[in-house]
């Protein structure tokens, strides 16, 4: 059974519909993150499920019950916002505790979770500090201490990590996949940072304009996306799309005229593109200098040598630009031609829709 259901879950601002029809189900345990653009409603579902934000229909369900009408204190959960919203005039064992003394739960119970929660967040020596004297992981992390001394069903994350510099954050995403190991509790985590959720997430909830586009584990999303939203959001440099034209489709393969690039024929068991506009797609790491089953040639403007890795930007004939990643520091001149390939089991295939053919 599953710990958290939603079920066509809508929200609407006046006239404006902000969350258009979410059906989702949470397991007990599951690292569950909620990723996409800005302003595709993330947030909004967060708060939802928190009972910060009332809900216009649906039905919000946690373990057996339906929690609609109940008020956040009552659902089972603890939320974790952006901002650390610590009391600065209290010590950090009195900003953990804050929501037990609310309880009025008995002193030696406040000490013992509250020691607990210092002891799984490595904060044992800084419970007499104030929060002026932290660095913003250790902020964080009394935030998170807050949470977890209310002992919730449900944590709820909404982009906690984005005030931090990026060194801070790679190891707060490693913190928090730690202490969801130890905790063994179910986290619903936010964020627009697509990294965040290739890295952390169980499953991954990617939504766009109000609607969940598709739901999977990240290897599931990044090898397979539904449709081209999906892949252009999933995968870092973002993946390459040429537009073309399938002059036929004979269900063993699609072959694709892309104009002064040419003609590629990749396998696919479909006769329903033949005739019809369609997008190649093609990941940057999966480019190789030289030739291999599909060549083109690409004149670089930009080249980004980081070391582990370099980065090439062109433009193709047809106005798109493509992004070429390599392992190492291979020698690459901004401006001279050189012959990129990929092999054909690499390639991405959306139909005129953006919806991917397999």
């Amino acid at each position: 059974m599953s710990q958290l259901s939603l079920k066509h879950l809508e929200k609407s601002f006046g006239d404006t519909q902000i969350i258009k029809g979410i059906d989702l189900e949470v397991s007990q345990g599951e690292f569950v993150v909620f990723v996409g653009p800005s302003g595709c409603g993330k947030s909004t579902l967060l708060r939802m499920i928190a009972g910060l934000e009332d809900i216009t229909s649906g039905d919000i369900v946690i373990g057996d019950k339906v929690v609609n009408d109940l008020p956040p204190v009552k659902r089972g959960i603890a939320m974790v916002f952006q901002s650390y919203a610590l009391y600065p005039h209290m010590t950090v064992f009195e900003n953990i505790a804050f929501p037990l003394r609310v309880e009025r739960l008995p002193n030696d119970q406040v000490k013992e979770r509250v020691g607990r929660a210092a002891k799984v967040l490595q904060l044992d020596a800084r419970l007499e500090q104030r929060p002026g004297t932290l660095s913003g992981g250790q902020r964080q992390r009394v935030a998170i201490g807050r949470a977890i001394v209310r002992q919730p069903q449900i944590f709820l994350f909404d982009e906690p990590l984005s005030n931090l510099d990026a060194a801070l954050r790679s190891e707060m995403r490693i913190e928090l996949m730690e202490l969801h190991k130890k905790l063994g509790s179910t986290m619903i985590y936010v964020t627009h940072d697509q990294v965040e959720a290739m890295t952390m997430a169980d499953k991954i909830v990617v939504m766009n304009a109000g609607l969940i586009e598709q739901i999977g584990s990240p290897l599931e999303l990044y090898h397979k996306p539904d449709n081209k939203f999906v892949a252009s959001f999933i995968g870092s440099p973002k993946m390459n799309f040429i537009q073309g034209n399938a002059t036929t489709s004979d269900g063993t393969n699609v072959t694709i005229d892309l104009g002064a690039l040419g003609t590629i024929a990749l396998p696919r068991a479909t006769k329903r593109v033949a005739g019809d506009t369609v997008t190649l797609g093609i990941r940057p790491e999966h480019l190789v200098l030289g030739k291999s089953d599909f060549t083109l040639t690409v004149t670089p403007k930009i080249v980004e040598h980081l070391g582990i890795h370099t980065v090439l930007y062109a433009d193709l004939p047809g106005g798109e630009t493509f992004i070429a990643l390599f392992e190492g520091d291979p020698k690459i001149e901004e401006g001279a031609p050189l012959e990129i390939g990929f092999k054909l089991s690499s390639a991405h295939l959306f139909d005129t829709a953006g919806l991917a053919v397999y």
